[in-house]
């Protein structure tokens, strides 16, 4: 085989291995969403507490150990940055004591940290009156301040936001998957709990608000603005904090590029009334580009082929 032969050869080979690259890079998926804060506590997080004989991280069992007391003002936060858009904010969280008039509250907030001033997005567990239910609560930028809870009202005594479905109550000792959302389109807060092992969900309601909620700085927990009778407590673990945001879905360079096909459709050209007009048939879908395996046995069939003439030429 001439010298020529080969080199052209080697061309079409490089040619079809740079049309696969490609196709490759291509099949990337884009993230849809932006983690802003996460961690599953396998390590210290350090978060800033007034409290660190209630609030610690427990190198035991490898989750943040909590314990809260109405009019003592303890928290536990870690800062993340302005939250002024979407976002889901996510944790598992175990209760093993809550006495009557007690409450667990996790969340977003702002620097100041009170659940009666906003802005603030909070997901709690309480012990009163209905007993162990849930709440979303929420107070916006503006001091607006709304709630819902898992107790059943019918008959609206709570207003607009009043829960209709069946009363939901939560257990002592039973991991729970928590997820709160805002969706700024539409200016709609949900709360979503879920049993962690089952993955059942428990309760889910939402609030829509008024305004678009923003400036929140911290993921905090604790009792400042409950200034209920002391001695009261609600203790537990929580784990698998993550906060994200969704990013816009980027468009890959195969879709940014591809040209839709355009069919042409002729004229329509004047018939007598009584003859038969047969439609114009449309074409199949333009085919799509070969895959890289594809390309890669193409290659392989060429390199073959050179073989075997190099084989016949020196026979």
């Amino acid at each position: 085989m001439s010298l020529r032969t080969i080199s052209l050869c080697l061309l079409i080979v490089a040619c079809l291995v740079m049309l696969a690259l490609p196709v490759q890079a291509d099949s990337d998926s884009t993230p849809s969403v932006k983690v802003i804060y996460q961690t599953p506590f396998s390590s210290d997080p350090r978060w800033t507490t007034n409290s660190p004989s209630s609030d610690y991280w427990d190198p035991s069992t490898g989750r943040y150990h909590f314990k809260m007391e109405p009019s003592t003002g303890n928290y536990a936060y870690t800062t993340i940055d302005n939250m002024n858009g979407a976002f889901t904010f996510e944790y598992d969280v175990t209760l093993d004591r809550i006495d009557d008039e007690a409450a667990f509250r996790m969340g977003l907030t702002g620097s100041e940290m009170d659940f009666n001033k906003g802005p603030n997005v909070f997901s709690m567990f309480t012990n009163g009156k209905h007993g162990q239910i849930m709440w979303l609560h929420v107070v916006t930028v503006g001091s607006k301040q709304m709630e819902v809870n898992s107790q059943s009202d019918d008959q609206l005594t709570s207003g607009p936001l009043a829960y209709k479905g069946p009363t939901v109550k939560f257990e002592l000792n039973k991991t729970y998957h928590v997820a709160t959302s805002y969706d700024d389109d539409t200016n709609t807060i949900t709360m979503r709990v879920s049993e962690k092992v089952s993955g059942k969900e428990i309760w889910s309601y939402f609030i829509k608000t008024v305004e678009n909620m923003r400036d929140m700085n911290r993921i905090y927990l604790g009792s400042r603005g409950d200034y209920r009778a002391m001695s009261t407590f609600a203790s537990g673990h929580i784990d698998n904090v993550r906060l994200t945001e969704p990013v816009a879905v980027t468009i890959t360079s195969a879709e940014a590029t591809k040209v839709p096909s355009i069919t042409t459709i002729p004229p329509k050209t004047p018939t007598p009334k009584l003859s038969t007009v047969v439609p114009t048939s449309y074409p199949a879908d333009t085919p799509s580009s070969p895959s890289p395996g594809v390309l890669a046995i193409a290659a392989i069939g060429i390199i073959g082929v050179c073989g075997v003439l190099a084989g016949k030429k020196k026979n």
